[in-house]
């Protein structure tokens, strides 16, 4: 009757499979006991029989029994149709193996063998039917022992239920969760739309799917995946423009609602495409836009069936369920490539990052060495333009850095590249070249003139220059690394000498680039091996003549060149970062000797520290100084740190806000080099500063330059009039004494009180 597919459990009396087995097992019990007594010798075997017969012919399931040599018995309405005959008399004594094909109930056979050698009964056995009644079936069966009155076994009661149903609503759960798996282990979007689509033609007998994706300008309709259609009607219908009369699809991504053709040979929608589904024999066609999350349409899904007529019910929810699947998918598969696309690029411009510089530079060298041409490196910074974004703010400074960019694409070829790699500095990549230096420069010419050409930004008409640095490989280097360092000198070069030009690198570069990277990796192991130390110069108030304070300064004692001055090293520690982890080792040391002079007895000092622009820019610079103080055990009123006007301009907002937090620690705040440098009066007086320092440079040459005189004069006044207090630094003879007193300067420090000097002299002019 049945071919088994699946497992079967067997029961030993205490449980059964789920309701539906639990209901077959009731019934074949009955079965079982009432076809027992049909063959005892009860008197009312008739009317048993009939009521028997009624019963099983109302149950739409199959129920049967066979004796032990697998002839039939006894079998119901159901049983006796499906297999082909019209009376119970026409099946009676017959086998399976003379319904059907022996290779069909090989296993079958074998399972009734076995309740009836172990008298053990199989329930919610999972079997395909043999009769298919156009559609494939499966069948839950049971079959127990059939026992006469003595107890013997004497053949099988068998009862199937149809659960086809419910196998069709298993496959479509199993294969939504396989569809997920693929959506969640991004699988290609043509092999995810194919598993869908086949998933559907197969619960949906006779149907054939197909999904088409929105071209990027959203005007046409690309094919996504019709395993089940014609391929030449496919690529027909590829490129269909969507429109309010372009087929079910077309139409659909048109409106974005479905589209339900009941007759494609005479709808109106259909009219222009008829000649094209005709040969197919396809006569319906219902179309539902597949969207994205946010309701953007981003395809369509379709079925097409050879009847004429609407969807069912059943065939549009799962019309509805894949095109959200295939939704998902799309919508999945966009987000994965504008990560990858981020990842990669610049998000202002558009333009690779280094990050895919770094991938493609490689394969250019690389095949540069295997040709024989030349690849050119160009590192490029746009003049001015902190300038630029400072005035006319930061859109317009975005909006100037994607016009660059796209002038720039636009001097290139594809196989050349454009990466962006911060701010206003880019890198041009050109491969391929013939060795021509003067070929080189000509398309780096072209690219700078353009960068150059006027444009509105803000308002206003402007022109943008540029200073770029060139390379060609494989004479300026033979690594990225290296062609970019040189390139990147070369651009220095170019600024160096007024800005809007362009340098190739030459062998002067490479020597000041070498040179350049040697002191750095002196300096940096400088801050290894601790070859710093701190000399100080006393500061002294006039009224008192005693020194109250001393500014700490910087010294690099070289193991080969001796004591270095803070004016050698100190530009490119700002350049290379260095500045940072010097600076926390100077602010460090101040406190702890300072500290360790007031433990010795000595008269409590105030010690200053010069603070760099990176160091007052670090986010935790605050918590940084007040680190500083507790190791050291120094109270916060004996250090002094010392900024200049143009650090806190840079960004005023930002210093006063980092200025009160250093003020609430209870550390002072002094303004260094005063008179150098643009901060406006209204600013001067939102600063917490006690201190001004009068920079050296109005000092030197009094009493000889009026005009000097005048302006130390006026900054002495306007400290006043702020109750800031005021010193002057570069003292060094008594006529400058004599006129800064006079003048209501408070302290003074320079070498007519000392030379900077270590920490041990320092105690010598602090005792005396």
């Amino acid at each position: 009757m049945t071919k088994s597919l699946g497992r079967y459990r067997r029961d030993n009396g205490a449980k059964t499979a789920g309701g539906d087995t639990q209901r077959l097992f009731a019934a074949s019990q009955r079965l079982a006991a009432e076809v027992s007594r049909m063959f005892g010798p009860e008197p009312d075997i008739a009317d048993r029989h009939y009521w028997l017969e009624t019963m099983m012919n109302h149950i739409p399931d199959y129920i049967y029994a066979k004796d032990l040599e697998g002839r039939f018995l006894i079998a119901n309405r159901a049983t006796v149709a499906d297999n082909g005959f019209a009376e119970m008399k026409d099946i009676i004594g017959k086998t399976d193996y003379d319904l059907h094909p022996a290779e069909m109930i090989g296993h079958m056979a074998a399972t009734e063998r076995q309740v009836i050698e172990t008298g053990q009964p199989i329930f919610g056995m999972e079997e395909r039917a043999f009769v298919s009644k156009g559609y494939e079936r499966w069948l839950m069966t049971s079959k127990v022992p059939l026992r006469n009155k003595q107890g013997e076994t004497i053949g099988i009661v068998g009862i199937s239920r149809d659960i086809s149903d419910r196998k069709k609503a298993e496959r479509l759960l199993v294969g939504q969760a396989r569809l997920l798996e693929m959506i969640a282990t991004s699988t290609p979007l043509a092999d995810f739309f194919n598993e869908l689509i086949l998933m559907i033609e197969a619960h949906l007998p006779g149907i054939v799917g197909s999904i088409l994706l929105l071209s990027p300008d959203g005007r046409q309709l690309l094919s996504g995946a019709a395993p089940g259609l014609d391929e030449a009607y496919c690529s027909a219908i590829h490129g269909l423009a969507i429109g309010p009369k372009a087929g079910s699809c077309g139409t659909a991504a048109w409106r974005g609602e479905p589209v339900v053709v009941a007759d494609v040979l005479s709808d109106p929608l259909w009219e222009d495409y008829a000649g094209l589904i005709r040969p197919l024999g396809y006569r319906s066609c219902w179309s539902t836009p597949i969207q994205s999350y946010q309701g953007q349409v981003l395809g369509t899904f379709a079925l097409y069936s050879r009847d004429v007529g609407v969807p069912s019910v059943e065939q549009n929810d799962m019309i509805s369920m894949a095109a959200h699947l295939a939704g998902i998918a799309i919508e999945r598969r966009q987000s994965e490539e504008r990560i990858q696309f981020m990842a990669h690029h610049d998000a202002l411009t558009g333009l690779p990052n280094r990050v895919l510089f770094d991938e493609r530079v490689a394969s250019a060298l690389q095949q540069a060495r295997v040709s024989g041409q030349w690849v050119a490196l160009a590192f490029l910074d746009l003049d001015n333009f902190k300038l630029i974004n400072d005035t006319l703010g930061h859109n317009a400074g975005d909006e100037l850095l994607r016009v660059v960019a796209g002038r720039m694409l636009a001097c290139v070829r594809k196989s050349d590249m454009i990466v962006r790699v911060g701010g206003d500095e880019f890198i041009i990549l050109l491969n391929g070249l013939p060795p021509e230096r003067s070929i080189v420069l000509s398309r780096l010419e072209d690219i700078r003139a353009a960068i150059g050409a006027p444009l509105v930004l803000g308002g206003r008409s402007l022109q943008v220059s540029c200073s770029m640095g060139v390379v060609c490989y494989p004479d300026h280097g033979e690594t990225a690394s290296e062609l970019l360092a040189n390139a990147d000198s070369a651009m220095y070069r170019a600024k160096e000498i007024g800005r809007n030009n362009l340098q190739l690198f030459d062998v002067e570069m490479a020597l000041k680039a070498h040179e350049k990277l040697r002191r750095h990796e002196e300096l940096r192991d400088a801050i290894a091996r601790g070859e710093f130390v701190l000399h100080y110069q006393p500061q002294m108030n006039l009224k008192t003549q005693r020194i109250f304070a001393a500014e700490s300064l910087l010294r690099w004692q070289h193991p080969q060149r001796g004591m270095v001055l803070p004016g050698e090293f100190i530009p490119l520690a700002e350049e290379t970062g260095l500045i940072v982890p010097i600076g926390d080792w100077v602010l460090n040391e101040a406190c702890r000797q300072n500290k360790a002079w007031q433990d010795a007895g000595l008269p409590s000092i105030v010690v200053s520290v010069n603070v760099s622009a990176r160091q007052f820019k670090e986010r935790n610079w605050v918590s940084r100084v007040a680190e500083a103080l507790e190791v050291s055990g120094l109270e916060a009123r004996y250090l002094e740190l010392e900024v200049t006007e143009s650090l806190i301009m840079q960004d005023v907002v930002t210093a006063v806000a980092t200025m009160h937090e250093l003020e609430a620690l209870g550390v002072h705040l002094a303004i260094d080099d005063f008179g150098t440098g643009y901060s406006s009066l209204s600013a001067l007086k939102s600063f917490p500063v006690r201190r001004l320092k009068i920079d050296r440079s109005f000092v030197q040459d009094i009493p000889d330059d009026a005009d000097d005189m005048a302006i130390t004069g006026a900054i002495i006044s306007l400290a006043q009039k702020l109750q800031m207090q005021v010193i002057a630094e570069g003292v060094e003879t008594q006529a400058q004494v004599d006129f800064l007193a006079a003048s209501g300067c408070d302290d003074i420090q320079g070498y007519f009180i000392s030379r900077p000097v270590g920490a041990a002299a320092f105690v010598a002019l602090l005792a005396g």
